[in-house]
């Protein structure tokens, strides 16, 4: 295992970005980087490790030379493991940084009114927003369906030196877990969701967020606490901050005062990449 490194995007543009943590770059996907490119192909070509899509979904990795393996890479104050998956993905998404300095500042000034926290956070993944909620003292719930993703997690703990808090671990249907807590009478002080466009629940169960978002946000509701906020992030086409107020207004009332925004991650050659898109909602 190499000693951690900085993660850093390096550029974007022409449908890919340029990324590196430490001696290693990989190019990848970005469908949303529509313009040129700003470093010249010579800085590219550097790549070691380059992403290519399969018209049937998911893709394969090329390698030129040796592998990386896995790597630690630092990001917003955090550590986590990282290394290619047959997705195109890494298991660190930067753009949700925003949303962890977000419930951060919750977090400290909860703690200055003398408040314990707990926080749920679903579809959870390699549990960024995990980390950083158990880092900020609070009490933690991990959903995820996929076992390999919440062993993920896990290790990302075990690398902040957090396996020591108060975190729950459950690998489950994200849904049913929400079914299963309202009724016990379970109540979140905030709860965080990034929900895949699509997805398949254990018994088969198909998922599309553009049909279902509204009855996530609904069995949501069931579970938070007075004044509550719900962090919604997703990476759907079609799905802009406007989009993501109106749900959340649907959901928690006109009253909730959501703010929609885009998620996007600094680029070192300037400008930014846009990755998805949140809402930020206060329940009252």
């Amino acid at each position: 295992m190499e000693a951690p490194a900085d993660y850093l995007l390096l550029d974007c543009g022409a449908g890919r970005r340029l990324e590196s943590v430490g001696a290693w770059m990989f190019d990848r996907q970005a469908a949303q980087a529509f313009w040129p490119r700003a470093l010249p192909e010579s800085e590219w070509r550097k790549a070691a490790c380059v992403h290519q899509r399969s018209d049937t979904g998911g893709g394969h990795w090329e390698f030129r030379g040796a592998e990386p393996g896995e790597l630690n890479a630092r990001h917003a104050g955090l550590l986590f493991r990282l290394k290619p998956t047959p997705f195109g993905h890494l298991g660190l998404f930067p753009e949700h940084a925003y949303t962890w300095q977000r419930l951060r500042a919750l977090l400290e000034t909860r703690a200055v009114q003398g408040k314990e926290t707990e926080v749920l956070n679903l579809f959870a993944y390699t549990g960024g927003a995990s980390l950083a909620a158990a880092a900020a003292g609070a009490k933690v719930c991990h959903v995820d369906a996929s076992k390999a993703a919440v062993a993920w997690a896990r290790n990302n703990a075990a690398l902040n030196n957090l396996t020591e808090r108060p975190i729950r671990w459950i690998e489950d249907d994200c849904n049913a877990f929400l079914a299963r807590e309202a009724r016990r009478g379970r109540r979140y002080d905030a709860v965080l969701l990034d929900p895949p466009s699509y997805g398949r629940g254990p018994r088969g169960e198909v998922f599309t967020l553009e049909t279902q978002a509204m009855e996530l946000l609904t069995a949501v509701r069931a579970v938070l606490a007075p004044d509550a906020t719900v962090y919604f992030s997703c990476h759907t086409p079609g799905f802009t901050p406007l989009v993501m107020e109106r749900l959340a207004q649907a959901a928690f009332g006109a009253d909730c005062g959501a703010v929609g925004r885009e998620l996007s991650t600094d680029c070192q050659s300037g400008g930014v990449l846009p990755s998805g898109v949140c809402v930020e909602a206060l329940i009252p």
